[in-house]
């Protein structure tokens, strides 16, 4: 039998994944959708809330916090924001 609560995560995570992907902006849709799709499965309840409560907001704003051109609000620079930066930073580094 179905664990319907499992499946709703489940669902809710491939939302992330595509809403990830499908910013509005090129860079944007990397930073994220790189991010989302290598962390997702393993990021916990509040964590799946905050990344969902960070898509909303402007891609201007919050591309400009994970690549440290502005400073994120206190209530938007949490853990997980700051996880996104030092992915985004691995990742300038890779592609060096």
């Amino acid at each position: 039998m179905a664990d319907p609560q499992h499946d709703d995560a489940e669902i809710r995570k491939r939302r992330i994944v595509f809403r990830a992907w499908h910013r509005g902006t090129r860079e944007m849709d990397l930073l994220l959708g790189r991010f989302a799709e290598k962390f997702v499965d393993n990021l916990s309840e509040p964590e799946i809330a905050s990344l969902e409560r960070l898509m909303e907001v402007p891609d201007p704003d919050l591309y400009n916090w994970i690549v440290g051109a502005a400073s994120a609000p206190a209530e938007y620079d949490d853990p997980l924001l700051q996880r996104i930066r030092a992915f985004h930073i691995k990742l300038g580094d890779a592609a060096s």
